[in-house]
């Protein structure tokens, strides 16, 4: 097992979970119930933490997050992580090459 993500607010937390769950990776949530313990033990103690089960999936998810936290609002152009090429917000993939916009639902990150 290994952590992949932590952050002071569990609903991002649980998003990102969501998030590599789509994408087949078996993760779990740590320290969910700790958020009490804030003022008398150090802040990042009581973060939640989310950790992947196997080890072969430790990059994969490092990657997916990633590219959900750099994701583009949506209304905003963006680029092409593949091909450079610059898109208007309504496009979800990539007239060029054909990848997927990042962050979007079902993206494996391929």
């Amino acid at each position: 097992m290994k952590r992949v993500y932590s952050a002071p607010s569990p609903l991002l937390v649980g998003h990102m979970r969501n998030i590599l769950q789509t994408a087949g990776i078996r993760c779990f949530i740590r320290n969910e119930g700790l958020i009490g313990g804030a003022g008398e033990l150090p802040p990042t103690l009581v973060w939640p933490e989310l950790w992947v089960e196997r080890s072969i999936d430790h990059e994969r998810a490092e990657r997916l997050i990633e590219e959900a936290m750099t994701a583009p609002e949506p209304g905003s152009d963006w680029t092409c992580p593949a091909c450079g090429e610059q898109l208007e917000p309504q496009f979800d993939a990539c007239w060029s090459c054909g990848r997927e916009r990042p962050g979007r639902q079902g993206n494996t990150g391929k």
